[in-house]
Protein backbone atom coordinates (compact mmCIF):
# COMPACT_ATOMS: atom_id res chain seq x y z
CA UNK A 1 0.00 0.00 0.00
CA UNK A 2 2.75 2.35 1.04
CA UNK A 3 4.12 1.69 -2.49
CA UNK A 4 1.37 2.51 -4.49
CA UNK A 5 0.61 5.61 -2.81
CA UNK A 6 4.14 6.69 -3.57
CA UNK A 7 3.52 5.62 -7.13
CA UNK A 8 0.60 7.89 -7.14
CA UNK A 9 2.42 11.45 -5.24
CA UNK A 10 5.18 10.49 -7.93
CA UNK A 11 3.14 10.51 -10.98
CA UNK A 12 0.79 13.41 -9.42
CA UNK A 13 4.04 15.47 -9.46
CA UNK A 14 4.96 14.73 -12.71
CA UNK A 15 1.60 15.60 -14.27
CA UNK A 16 1.76 19.69 -12.66
CA UNK A 17 5.54 19.27 -13.55
CA UNK A 18 4.15 18.78 -17.02
CA UNK A 19 1.30 20.75 -16.92
CA UNK A 20 3.41 24.08 -15.64
CA UNK A 21 5.98 23.24 -18.04
CA UNK A 22 3.71 23.14 -20.94
CA UNK A 23 1.79 26.10 -19.82
CA UNK A 24 4.77 27.83 -19.83
CA UNK A 25 6.10 26.78 -23.34
CA UNK A 26 2.86 28.10 -24.62
CA UNK A 27 3.09 31.41 -22.84
CA UNK A 28 6.83 31.74 -24.39
CA UNK A 29 5.23 30.51 -27.59
CA UNK A 30 2.85 33.17 -27.41
CA UNK A 31 5.24 36.32 -27.25
CA UNK A 32 7.64 34.68 -29.48
CA UNK A 33 5.32 34.56 -32.77
CA UNK A 34 3.96 38.06 -33.72
CA UNK A 35 0.48 38.68 -34.29
CA UNK A 36 -0.09 37.16 -38.10
CA UNK A 37 -1.81 40.17 -38.91
CA UNK A 38 1.08 42.56 -38.44
CA UNK A 39 3.31 43.62 -41.74
CA UNK A 40 1.91 41.15 -44.07
CA UNK A 41 1.68 41.44 -47.38
CA UNK A 42 -1.78 41.92 -48.94
CA UNK A 43 -1.49 39.20 -51.76
CA UNK A 44 -2.71 35.95 -51.64
CA UNK A 45 -0.65 32.66 -51.56
CA UNK A 46 0.14 31.42 -55.04
CA UNK A 47 -3.11 29.42 -56.81
CA UNK A 48 -5.44 30.73 -54.27
CA UNK A 49 -8.90 31.55 -54.71
CA UNK A 50 -10.73 34.74 -52.87
CA UNK A 51 -12.29 32.29 -50.16
CA UNK A 52 -14.18 35.52 -48.96
CA UNK A 53 -16.91 35.12 -51.13
CA UNK A 54 -17.93 31.88 -50.29
CA UNK A 55 -21.50 31.34 -49.06
CA UNK A 56 -23.09 30.83 -45.64
CA UNK A 57 -23.73 27.15 -46.10
CA UNK A 58 -22.15 24.28 -48.22
CA UNK A 59 -24.18 24.15 -51.63
CA UNK A 60 -26.31 20.51 -50.92
CA UNK A 61 -23.73 17.77 -51.61
CA UNK A 62 -24.47 15.76 -55.12
CA UNK A 63 -26.80 12.98 -54.73
CA UNK A 64 -24.80 9.55 -53.95
CA UNK A 65 -26.48 7.89 -56.93
CA UNK A 66 -25.22 10.04 -59.43
CA UNK A 67 -22.91 8.40 -61.92
CA UNK A 68 -19.23 9.14 -61.64
CA UNK A 69 -19.41 10.12 -65.28
CA UNK A 70 -21.03 13.19 -64.17
CA UNK A 71 -18.03 14.56 -61.87
CA UNK A 72 -14.75 15.89 -61.27
CA UNK A 73 -11.99 14.94 -58.36
CA UNK A 74 -13.31 17.01 -55.38
CA UNK A 75 -9.91 18.28 -54.10
CA UNK A 76 -10.91 21.16 -51.19
CA UNK A 77 -12.10 19.21 -48.27
CA UNK A 78 -12.84 20.23 -44.76
CA UNK A 79 -12.71 17.29 -42.47
CA UNK A 80 -14.08 17.86 -38.88
CA UNK A 81 -11.49 15.43 -36.73
CA UNK A 82 -13.38 14.03 -33.88
CA UNK A 83 -11.95 12.13 -31.32
CA UNK A 84 -11.44 8.29 -30.98
CA UNK A 85 -13.22 7.44 -34.05
CA UNK A 86 -10.87 5.97 -36.43
CA UNK A 87 -10.79 10.11 -37.44
CA UNK A 88 -6.38 9.05 -37.51
CA UNK A 89 -7.63 6.71 -40.26
CA UNK A 90 -9.42 8.65 -42.51
CA UNK A 91 -6.13 11.72 -41.52
CA UNK A 92 -4.11 9.55 -43.27
CA UNK A 93 -6.25 9.36 -46.37
CA UNK A 94 -6.31 12.86 -46.72
CA UNK A 95 -2.81 13.30 -46.53
CA UNK A 96 -1.99 10.64 -49.07
CA UNK A 97 -4.53 12.43 -51.46
CA UNK A 98 -3.64 15.96 -50.88
CA UNK A 99 0.30 14.81 -51.32
CA UNK A 100 -0.51 12.97 -54.53
CA UNK A 101 -1.62 15.92 -55.91
CA UNK A 102 0.25 18.47 -54.53
CA UNK A 103 -2.50 20.75 -52.68
CA UNK A 104 -1.85 23.14 -49.72
CA UNK A 105 -3.00 22.12 -46.32
CA UNK A 106 -3.89 24.77 -43.46
CA UNK A 107 -2.09 23.29 -40.92
CA UNK A 108 -1.67 24.15 -37.13
CA UNK A 109 1.31 25.92 -36.26
CA UNK A 110 3.59 23.98 -33.49
CA UNK A 111 1.40 21.76 -32.35
CA UNK A 112 -0.83 18.56 -34.11
CA UNK A 113 -4.06 20.24 -33.43
CA UNK A 114 -5.31 23.87 -33.81
CA UNK A 115 -4.80 24.71 -29.99
CA UNK A 116 -7.82 22.50 -28.98
CA UNK A 117 -10.23 22.57 -27.01
CA UNK A 118 -10.04 26.98 -27.82
CA UNK A 119 -12.08 27.33 -30.57
CA UNK A 120 -10.28 27.44 -34.65
CA UNK A 121 -9.26 30.70 -35.16
CA UNK A 122 -7.67 31.14 -38.94
CA UNK A 123 -4.68 32.73 -37.09
CA UNK A 124 -3.98 29.54 -35.90
CA UNK A 125 -2.92 27.95 -39.55
CA UNK A 126 0.79 27.93 -40.30
CA UNK A 127 1.61 30.86 -42.73
CA UNK A 128 -1.57 31.87 -42.59
CA UNK A 129 -2.06 35.15 -44.83
CA UNK A 130 -5.13 37.51 -44.96
CA UNK A 131 -7.00 35.76 -47.75
CA UNK A 132 -5.29 33.20 -48.38
CA UNK A 133 -7.34 29.95 -49.28
CA UNK A 134 -6.76 26.27 -49.11
CA UNK A 135 -7.62 22.95 -50.41
CA UNK A 136 -7.41 21.17 -47.28
CA UNK A 137 -7.74 21.44 -43.37
CA UNK A 138 -8.02 18.05 -41.46
CA UNK A 139 -6.46 18.21 -38.35
CA UNK A 140 -8.29 18.65 -34.32
CA UNK A 141 -9.98 21.73 -33.86
CA UNK A 142 -12.67 22.66 -31.70
CA UNK A 143 -15.27 23.37 -35.07
CA UNK A 144 -15.92 27.40 -35.48
CA UNK A 145 -17.86 27.37 -38.74
CA UNK A 146 -17.16 30.63 -40.07
CA UNK A 147 -13.62 30.85 -39.17
CA UNK A 148 -13.25 27.44 -41.11
CA UNK A 149 -15.61 28.49 -43.89
CA UNK A 150 -13.48 31.33 -44.76
CA UNK A 151 -10.40 29.70 -45.51
CA UNK A 152 -11.61 27.07 -48.28
CA UNK A 153 -13.22 27.63 -51.62
CA UNK A 154 -17.34 27.93 -51.94
CA UNK A 155 -17.85 24.11 -53.29
CA UNK A 156 -14.95 22.93 -50.81
CA UNK A 157 -16.99 19.40 -49.08
CA UNK A 158 -17.39 19.17 -45.03
CA UNK A 159 -17.16 15.40 -43.72
CA UNK A 160 -17.02 14.54 -40.53
CA UNK A 161 -16.97 10.93 -38.58
CA UNK A 162 -19.45 10.04 -35.19
CA UNK A 163 -19.22 6.86 -33.26
CA UNK A 164 -21.35 5.23 -30.44
CA UNK A 165 -21.07 7.39 -27.58
CA UNK A 166 -21.22 5.17 -25.19
CA UNK A 167 -18.09 3.44 -26.95
CA UNK A 168 -16.30 6.72 -27.81
CA UNK A 169 -17.14 7.69 -24.02
CA UNK A 170 -15.12 3.86 -22.81
CA UNK A 171 -12.41 4.68 -25.68
CA UNK A 172 -11.61 8.70 -24.29
CA UNK A 173 -11.94 7.35 -20.57
CA UNK A 174 -8.99 5.34 -20.73
CA UNK A 175 -7.30 7.63 -23.14
CA UNK A 176 -7.70 10.33 -21.86
CA UNK A 177 -8.24 9.58 -18.26
CA UNK A 178 -5.08 10.31 -17.10
CA UNK A 179 -4.92 13.68 -17.65
CA UNK A 180 -8.42 14.33 -16.12
CA UNK A 181 -7.82 14.96 -12.53
CA UNK A 182 -10.96 14.51 -11.11
CA UNK A 183 -11.16 10.75 -12.34
CA UNK A 184 -8.31 10.43 -9.91
CA UNK A 185 -10.48 10.09 -6.98
CA UNK A 186 -11.40 7.04 -8.41
CA UNK A 187 -10.57 4.44 -6.35
CA UNK A 188 -11.17 1.02 -7.44
CA UNK A 189 -9.73 -1.56 -9.71
CA UNK A 190 -12.46 -0.39 -12.28
CA UNK A 191 -12.27 3.17 -12.79
CA UNK A 192 -14.77 3.38 -15.34
CA UNK A 193 -17.62 1.15 -13.89
CA UNK A 194 -16.97 3.01 -10.67
CA UNK A 195 -17.64 6.40 -12.27
CA UNK A 196 -20.68 5.35 -14.23
CA UNK A 197 -22.03 4.09 -10.81
CA UNK A 198 -22.72 7.83 -9.95
CA UNK A 199 -20.71 10.15 -12.88
CA UNK A 200 -22.11 13.45 -10.41
CA UNK A 201 -20.08 12.53 -7.70
CA UNK A 202 -16.98 12.93 -9.51
CA UNK A 203 -17.32 15.48 -12.67
CA UNK A 204 -16.68 18.62 -12.67
CA UNK A 205 -17.96 20.41 -15.74
CA UNK A 206 -15.42 23.18 -15.06
CA UNK A 207 -12.43 20.77 -14.19
CA UNK A 208 -9.29 20.57 -16.32
CA UNK A 209 -10.01 18.31 -19.39
CA UNK A 210 -12.98 17.27 -18.44
CA UNK A 211 -14.70 17.67 -22.04
CA UNK A 212 -13.10 14.71 -22.79
CA UNK A 213 -15.91 12.28 -20.51
CA UNK A 214 -18.92 14.33 -21.50
CA UNK A 215 -20.73 14.40 -24.80
CA UNK A 216 -17.14 14.66 -26.65
CA UNK A 217 -18.68 15.34 -30.34
CA UNK A 218 -21.00 17.37 -29.29
CA UNK A 219 -18.00 19.18 -27.53
CA UNK A 220 -15.46 18.90 -31.02
CA UNK A 221 -18.27 20.09 -32.87
CA UNK A 222 -18.35 23.54 -31.21
CA UNK A 223 -21.70 23.41 -29.11
CA UNK A 224 -21.59 23.38 -25.13
CA UNK A 225 -21.42 20.02 -23.82
CA UNK A 226 -23.16 21.01 -20.70
CA UNK A 227 -26.74 21.40 -22.57
CA UNK A 228 -30.15 20.07 -20.89
CA UNK A 229 -30.76 16.75 -23.64
CA UNK A 230 -34.38 18.27 -23.33
CA UNK A 231 -33.59 21.88 -24.64
CA UNK A 232 -34.49 22.46 -27.97
CA UNK A 233 -31.30 23.86 -28.56
CA UNK A 234 -29.94 20.52 -29.04
CA UNK A 235 -31.90 19.68 -32.13
CA UNK A 236 -31.40 22.99 -33.81
CA UNK A 237 -27.71 21.84 -33.12
CA UNK A 238 -27.99 18.61 -35.03
CA UNK A 239 -29.91 20.32 -37.51
CA UNK A 240 -27.34 22.54 -38.18
CA UNK A 241 -24.34 19.65 -38.74
CA UNK A 242 -26.85 18.53 -41.18
CA UNK A 243 -26.81 21.65 -43.14
CA UNK A 244 -22.99 22.15 -43.17
CA UNK A 245 -21.83 18.63 -43.68
CA UNK A 246 -22.18 16.67 -47.12
CA UNK A 247 -21.56 13.56 -44.96
CA UNK A 248 -21.19 12.83 -41.74
CA UNK A 249 -19.56 9.39 -41.66
CA UNK A 250 -19.86 6.54 -38.95
CA UNK A 251 -17.00 4.43 -37.65
CA UNK A 252 -19.05 1.22 -37.19
CA UNK A 253 -19.15 1.20 -40.79
CA UNK A 254 -16.19 2.61 -41.55
CA UNK A 255 -16.22 0.79 -44.92
CA UNK A 256 -19.55 1.64 -46.25
CA UNK A 257 -18.92 5.14 -45.12
CA UNK A 258 -15.53 5.30 -47.27
CA UNK A 259 -17.54 3.88 -50.43
CA UNK A 260 -19.98 7.05 -49.72
CA UNK A 261 -17.43 9.15 -49.68
CA UNK A 262 -15.50 7.78 -52.70
CA UNK A 263 -18.71 8.52 -54.60
CA UNK A 264 -19.39 12.10 -52.83
CA UNK A 265 -15.76 13.07 -53.90
CA UNK A 266 -15.42 11.33 -57.18
CA UNK A 267 -12.19 9.42 -56.09
CA UNK A 268 -10.13 6.54 -57.16
CA UNK A 269 -10.53 3.38 -55.08
CA UNK A 270 -6.79 3.59 -54.78
CA UNK A 271 -7.47 7.11 -52.96
CA UNK A 272 -9.61 5.41 -50.12
CA UNK A 273 -7.42 2.14 -48.86
CA UNK A 274 -6.30 2.22 -45.62
CA UNK A 275 -5.12 0.29 -42.33
CA UNK A 276 -6.10 1.02 -39.09
CA UNK A 277 -3.95 3.46 -37.39
CA UNK A 278 -3.71 4.58 -33.91
CA UNK A 279 -5.94 1.81 -32.42
CA UNK A 280 -6.05 0.18 -29.53
CA UNK A 281 -4.66 -2.73 -28.30
CA UNK A 282 -7.78 -5.26 -27.63
CA UNK A 283 -6.95 -5.90 -23.88
CA UNK A 284 -6.43 -2.29 -23.06
CA UNK A 285 -10.52 -1.25 -23.37
CA UNK A 286 -12.44 -3.83 -21.77
CA UNK A 287 -15.92 -3.90 -23.59
CA UNK A 288 -18.91 -2.22 -21.90
CA UNK A 289 -21.44 -4.52 -20.70
CA UNK A 290 -25.54 -4.25 -20.69
CA UNK A 291 -26.13 -1.87 -18.04
CA UNK A 292 -22.60 -0.24 -18.06
CA UNK A 293 -23.38 0.66 -21.75
CA UNK A 294 -26.92 1.98 -20.79
CA UNK A 295 -25.52 4.08 -18.17
CA UNK A 296 -22.68 5.81 -20.39
CA UNK A 297 -24.90 7.03 -22.94
CA UNK A 298 -27.06 8.21 -19.96
CA UNK A 299 -24.09 10.49 -19.17
CA UNK A 300 -23.87 11.09 -23.24
CA UNK A 301 -27.12 11.62 -24.67
CA UNK A 302 -26.31 14.76 -26.20
CA UNK A 303 -24.18 12.39 -28.67
CA UNK A 304 -26.65 10.04 -28.69
CA UNK A 305 -29.38 12.40 -30.03
CA UNK A 306 -26.75 13.70 -32.55
CA UNK A 307 -25.85 9.64 -33.28
CA UNK A 308 -28.94 8.89 -33.51
CA UNK A 309 -29.65 11.54 -36.20
CA UNK A 310 -26.84 10.73 -38.28
CA UNK A 311 -27.45 6.92 -38.02
CA UNK A 312 -30.65 7.16 -39.41
CA UNK A 313 -29.39 9.66 -42.17
CA UNK A 314 -26.57 7.07 -43.01
CA UNK A 315 -28.71 4.49 -43.78
CA UNK A 316 -31.36 6.60 -45.94
CA UNK A 317 -28.08 7.48 -48.49
CA UNK A 318 -26.71 3.77 -48.30
CA UNK A 319 -30.39 3.06 -49.62
CA UNK A 320 -30.17 5.94 -52.64
CA UNK A 321 -26.65 4.13 -53.15
CA UNK A 322 -27.99 0.99 -53.54
CA UNK A 323 -27.85 -2.03 -50.79
CA UNK A 324 -26.83 -4.57 -53.80
CA UNK A 325 -24.09 -2.07 -55.10
CA UNK A 326 -22.25 -0.80 -51.53
CA UNK A 327 -22.14 -4.96 -50.75
CA UNK A 328 -19.92 -5.20 -53.84
CA UNK A 329 -17.94 -1.84 -53.81
CA UNK A 330 -17.56 -2.50 -49.49
CA UNK A 331 -15.95 -6.25 -51.08
CA UNK A 332 -13.94 -4.70 -53.54
CA UNK A 333 -12.43 -2.32 -50.90
CA UNK A 334 -11.72 -4.77 -48.45
CA UNK A 335 -9.92 -7.09 -51.07
CA UNK A 336 -7.68 -4.04 -52.05
CA UNK A 337 -6.99 -3.36 -48.00
CA UNK A 338 -6.63 -7.43 -48.14
CA UNK A 339 -3.86 -7.18 -51.48
CA UNK A 340 -2.16 -4.04 -49.72
CA UNK A 341 -1.80 -5.73 -46.02
CA UNK A 342 -0.18 -8.81 -47.65
CA UNK A 343 2.35 -6.57 -49.82
CA UNK A 344 3.17 -3.31 -46.81
CA UNK A 345 2.95 -5.08 -43.59
CA UNK A 346 6.42 -7.17 -42.36
CA UNK A 347 4.00 -10.42 -40.53
CA UNK A 348 1.10 -9.40 -42.07
CA UNK A 349 -0.27 -7.44 -38.59
CA UNK A 350 -0.43 -4.42 -36.08
CA UNK A 351 2.37 -4.85 -33.19
CA UNK A 352 2.65 -3.55 -29.57
CA UNK A 353 4.91 -0.77 -29.96
CA UNK A 354 7.79 -2.53 -28.37
CA UNK A 355 7.87 -4.64 -31.47
CA UNK A 356 8.11 -1.58 -33.98
CA UNK A 357 11.68 -1.06 -35.12
CA UNK A 358 11.65 2.13 -37.25
CA UNK A 359 10.87 4.60 -34.80
CA UNK A 360 9.73 6.73 -37.67
CA UNK A 361 6.50 4.39 -37.60
CA UNK A 362 6.24 4.67 -33.71
CA UNK A 363 2.57 5.91 -32.77
CA UNK A 364 2.10 8.85 -30.32
CA UNK A 365 0.81 6.70 -27.25
CA UNK A 366 -1.42 7.87 -24.15
CA UNK A 367 0.09 9.25 -20.86
CA UNK A 368 1.32 6.77 -18.76
CA UNK A 369 0.73 3.80 -21.26
CA UNK A 370 2.09 2.12 -24.33
CA UNK A 371 -1.19 0.52 -25.59
CA UNK A 372 -1.58 2.14 -29.60
CA UNK A 373 -0.43 -0.62 -31.90
CA UNK A 374 1.53 0.39 -34.94
CA UNK A 375 3.46 -1.21 -37.91
CA UNK A 376 6.59 -2.57 -39.12
CA UNK A 377 6.80 -2.34 -42.70
CA UNK A 378 8.03 -5.09 -44.99
CA UNK A 379 12.06 -4.53 -45.79
CA UNK A 380 11.42 -5.71 -49.72
CA UNK A 381 8.62 -3.83 -51.34
CA UNK A 382 8.70 -3.54 -55.15
CA UNK A 383 9.47 -0.10 -56.10
CA UNK A 384 5.49 0.13 -57.60
CA UNK A 385 4.14 -0.45 -54.00
CA UNK A 386 7.09 1.31 -51.64
CA UNK A 387 5.99 4.95 -51.52
CA UNK A 388 2.29 3.81 -50.70
CA UNK A 389 3.33 1.60 -48.25
CA UNK A 390 5.26 3.62 -46.17
CA UNK A 391 2.43 6.60 -46.30
CA UNK A 392 -0.26 4.26 -45.30
CA UNK A 393 1.61 2.82 -42.74
CA UNK A 394 3.14 6.57 -41.10
CA UNK A 395 1.48 7.52 -37.78
CA UNK A 396 -0.05 11.43 -37.89
CA UNK A 397 3.19 12.76 -35.85
CA UNK A 398 5.19 11.70 -38.49
CA UNK A 399 3.32 12.35 -41.65
CA UNK A 400 3.15 15.99 -40.29
CA UNK A 401 6.50 16.31 -39.90
CA UNK A 402 6.74 15.04 -43.33
CA UNK A 403 4.78 17.05 -44.80
CA UNK A 404 6.93 20.66 -43.47
CA UNK A 405 4.67 21.41 -40.21
CA UNK A 406 6.08 23.36 -37.45
CA UNK A 407 5.80 20.58 -34.63
CA UNK A 408 8.24 22.33 -31.90
CA UNK A 409 5.34 22.31 -29.13
CA UNK A 410 4.32 18.42 -29.62
CA UNK A 411 8.31 17.62 -29.67
CA UNK A 412 9.34 19.16 -26.65
CA UNK A 413 6.11 17.90 -24.94
CA UNK A 414 7.62 14.32 -26.29
CA UNK A 415 10.96 14.95 -24.59
CA UNK A 416 9.37 16.08 -21.29
CA UNK A 417 7.80 12.95 -21.29
CA UNK A 418 10.65 10.57 -22.94
CA UNK A 419 12.33 12.45 -19.80
CA UNK A 420 10.24 11.92 -17.09
CA UNK A 421 9.51 7.82 -18.50
CA UNK A 422 5.58 8.53 -18.88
Amino acid sequence: MPQQKKHWKSMTKGLVLGALFTSFLLLLYSYAIPPLHAGLATTTPEAAAPCSLAPEEPEAATPANVSVDWCQPQRDIVFMKTHKTASSTLLNILFRFGQKHGLKFAFPNGRNDFDYPAFFTRSLVQDYRPGACFNIICNHMRFQYDEVRGLVPPNATFITVLRDPARLFESSFHYFGPVVPFTWKLSGRDKLAEFLQDPGRYYDPNGYNAHYLRNLLFFDLGYDNGLDPGSPRVQEHILEVERRFHLVLLQEYFDESLVLLKELLCWELEDVLYFKLNARRASAVPRLSGELYRRATAWNMLDAHLYRHFNASFWRKVEAFGRERMIREVAALRQANERMRRICIDGGQAVDAASIQDSAMQPWQPLGAKSILGYNLKKSIGQRHAQLCRRMLTPEIQYLMDLGVNLWVTKLWKLIRDFLRW
